[in-house]
């Protein structure tokens, strides 16, 4: 299947097709000097199949998890291309997580103004979510994503075959991202998650029903002006809970521990049970006290209010003004 992410000028291609690693060629114009940026907690045969099929490949790997995404990592691969004389004709492509495809991105956005970035996921979070709508980002002083760019692939490559090889609390952690676009906008999806019997079998079909909710979002609103806050739902504590954990929780879990507080009681009895079907947390010990800090320093935070989604019923949202303390009055003190 194609999904055409239309943006004018930066319109690319999301191709999610089983065993599409394999044929990465046929989609991306690898015959050229390619960056191949990968993480330690990834195959190694998945970025050696894209060096495979390039013309000129170099293979870098970084440490595994949230971390990596520093300005050290980020200057090491701006160095190496330099080294490596890459010009504007040449191309950047992630095959990884979130992490990687943020990282990979901001680095290819600054390299010389701006080359070529392709994005092939290996996580079911960054498949249904961080993929496509060109945010790249680091981190700076505990704070997630504070310095990047919009910057768009030209072409993402979606393989749920890649899929098999991850552990069962990673795979729950990507169907959180695709729990919190149902809430948001197509209650036909949260169904279909909640009454899953078989969510490996099902998971294509997932993937496509999130990227199209994620799509249309992002052509409306490709640099979060408006309606691509609606993707935020769960974030606003979840980056919170996030940061103060400091990588104990994966991204996914946070999410869903945010979503709870931000969602009608009527939603959290429905969203709850699903949460716990899928082996994800829903209380956390720490409260406003100690999570506000880093909410504060939220993107999100304008004339003393955060802009925050809120969800009455299930596919369905509202887009708020919340004062810190709001936030603090949904944040509680529940135990995780």
């Amino acid at each position: 299947m194609v999904l055409p992410v239309d943006l004018a000028k930066d319109s690319y291609d999301i191709v999610i097709e089983r065993g599409v690693l394999e044929k990465a060629k046929d989609f991306l114009d690898l015959n050229r000097k390619v960056l191949i940026i990968t993480d330690s907690g990834v195959p190694g045969e998945y970025a050696q199949k894209i060096a495979e099929q390039s013309g000129d490949p170099l293979v870098l790997t970084i440490p595994e998890g949230e971390a990596s995404k520093n300005f050290s990592n980020y200057e090491m691969l701006l160095s190496k291309m330099l080294e490596g004389s890459f010009t504007r004709k040449d191309c950047v492509v992630a095959v990884g997580g979130g992490v990687v495809g943020d990282l990979s991105g901001f680095a290819a956005a600054s390299y010389m103004r701006g080359i070529d970035f392709y994005n092939i996921p290996t996580t079911l979070l960054s498949q249904v979510d961080s993929s496509i709508g060109g945010k790249t980002a680091i981190d700076l002083c505990g704070v997630k994503n504070i310095v990047g760019a919009f910057y768009q692939p030209k072409k993402v490559l979606i393989d749920p075959d890649v899929l098999r090889t991850l552990d069962q609390r990673q795979f729950s952690a990507g169907l959180a991202e695709a729990v919190k676009m149902a809430l948001t906008s197509n209650a036909e999806l949260f169904e279909k998650i909640k009454n899953s019997k078989d969510s490996g079998g099902d998971i294509e079909e997932i993937i496509c029903e999130a990227l199209r909710i994620k799509k249309e979002v992002v052509e409306q609103d490709p640099k979060e002006q408006g309606l691509r806050k609606i993707l935020n739902f769960g974030h606003t504590i979840g980056h919170g809970i996030e940061s103060y954990y400091e990588g104990k929780l994966l991204h996914g879990e946070c999410v869903a521990l945010g979503m709870i507080p931000m969602a009608d009681p009527s939603v959290q009895e429905e969203l709850i049970p699903v949460l716990k079907k899928y082996n994800l947390p829903v209380e956390y010990e720490a409260g406003a006290k100690e999570l506000m800090p880093f909410i504060l320093h939220d993107k999100k935070m304008q004339s003393g209010a955060i802009s925050a989604v809120l969800v009455p019923e299930i596919g369905s949202y509202e887009i708020c003004q919340l004062t810190p303390e709001e936030i603090e009055a949904r944040i509680g003190n529940i135990s995780w």
